[in-house]
């Protein structure tokens, strides 16, 4: 992925920030959906307080020094060559959903960043035309029917569902990061979660200045990306007609919709 890439991810967390601040004022409504899924809200604070200290005591820090001594374009390749080993869970899911012509084009992708990109420090494929994707097998899980379950807030990995846990297994084994040994494993381990937190800088310090309950946020706001992904960009809106009272009805002067 390209820093472009990461700078369209960084708008869709913006607008979905903003969604649920928009959406916290409109109506509870889909606030309770999402809450009464986190049947282990207490223990899922509690690992949300732990991991908050931690990020705030270590790994942000870090992960900042490394954005002030390390230029932009050292970093875009960090995360491609990342992305790029993880991309054959995308190729398995694209196929497992029944998407044959995205999964050819991901196939398409991951050769060509494999070996024109240098073993995918470089992302020639969306220049040719094989845009990236993100498919897991949470999302495969979804198509298939299968609800998803509990909210979850896993130590160190953080928000997760029941049903989105279950990538944990293939994504694990079809990373090659799987295969190699113990001494190396830890510090390319390392590096790619300073990366990932450096990526991600922007949007939780605009996260911790709105949000009034960070936990709440979080899990909203991962809610929806999920659900985004698993529409493929087209969730269904739900509570649309309450938030705006909304009357089907004709009126008896020009026939528009009423709305209140």
């Amino acid at each position: 992925m390209n820093s472009f890439s990461y700078q369209k991810i960084f708008k869709h967390i913006v607008l979905l920030i903003m969604l649920s601040i928009i959406t916290g004022c409109a109506t509870t409504q889909n606030t309770e959906n999402y809450a009464k899924d986190d049947t282990l809200e207490p223990a899922n604070r509690v690992f949300f307080d732990v991991n908050e200290t931690l990020d705030k005591a270590l790994i942000k820090p870090i992960a900042e020094t490394y954005v002030e001594f390390t230029p932009n374009y050292i970093r875009s390749s960090v995360t491609n060559f990342f992305d790029n080993l993880a991309y054959l869970n995308v190729i398995l899911n694209d196929l497992l959903q029944g998407k044959l012509e995205q999964g050819f084009s991901d196939i398409m992708r991951f050769v060509t960043n494999t070996t024109i990109g240098v073993g995918g420090l470089f992302d020639p494929a969306t220049t040719i035309g094989f845009p990236e994707h993100e498919e897991d097998f949470g999302q495969t899980l979804a198509v298939w029917g299968v609800d998803e379950g509990s909210y979850l807030y896993i130590p160190f990995f953080g928000p997760n569902t029941v049903r989105d846990s279950t990538d944990f297994v293939p994504s694990t084994l079809l990373n090659p990061f799987y295969y190699i040994s113990s001494t190396m494993l830890f510090p390319i381990s390392a590096i790619n979660a300073v990366n990932k937190r450096a990526n991600l800088l922007e949007a939780s310090n605009i996260r911790d200045e709105a949000a009034v309950d960070p936990y709440s946020f979080t899990r909203e706001a991962y809610l929806q990306q999920r659900d985004y992904l698993i529409h493929d960009g087209n969730p269904p809106i739900s509570g649309y007609d309450d938030i705006f009272d909304i009357d089907d009805s004709q009126d008896d002067d020009g026939g528009m919709l009423k709305i209140d």
